[in-house]
């Protein structure tokens, strides 16, 4: 199981991490809501629990839930800027369906 972070993801981290000033890394997670039932959620992590899943790419770790894990296993962490937007894209290759507004996802 591997969840992956793209260079510009890991260096958006890096400059949040350090401009808080604490934290070893950022836990992505999925939690129940909106129209097609799961949605993301990424928050920082200042001590890793034990039970976590542990990557680390491009000098920053990435933990994940072994629940969430199920549903999120492959997924790339991207950031990007699309127009005036910017902001991380999840691109799981386990997504069946997304919701019309983006917020929520399917397996």
């Amino acid at each position: 199981m591997a969840i992956t972070l793209t260079e510009a993801a890991a260096r958006h981290i890096s400059k949040y991490l350090a401009k808080r000033g604490k934290g070893v890394g950022v836990r992505l997670g999925v939690k129940t809501t909106g129209c097609s039932g799961l949605a993301y959620k990424l928050e920082y992590v200042d001590e890793a629990a034990p039970e976590d899943a542990l990557f680390e790419q491009h000098g920053v770790k990435l933990m994940a839930d072994p629940k969430s894990l199920a549903y999120i296993d492959g997924t790339e962490l991207d950031y990007v800027r699309e127009g005036l937007n910017e902001g991380f894209k999840f691109n799981n290759p386990n997504e069946r369906d997304r919701c019309g507004c983006g917020e929520s996802f399917r397996v």
